[in-house]
């Protein structure tokens, strides 16, 4: 079974070089839940957009942390 995903927004997407043209703040991709998690136990979770967020995500994400780092669409 393929890993929930969630809808996310930053400007510095972890693997992505943040300096390259190609991203800019408030652009959106696809991160899975497991990694939005560790991000988030470190202090680095990107905003999300619940409106994205599959609800598979919440066998991983609690609700509260999601809305607490929610985003309007």
């Amino acid at each position: 079974m393929p890993s929930p995903r969630l809808g996310a927004t930053t400007s510095r997407p972890r693997g992505r070089n943040p300096a390259s043209p190609a991203w800019k703040p408030g652009d959106r991709w696809c991160l899975c839940a497991a990694r939005w998690e560790e991000a988030r136990s470190a202090g680095m979770a990107p905003k999300v957009l619940l409106e994205a967020t599959h609800i598979a995500a919440l066998e991983v994400c609690s609700l509260e942390d999601l809305k607490a780092h929610a985003v309007e669409a």
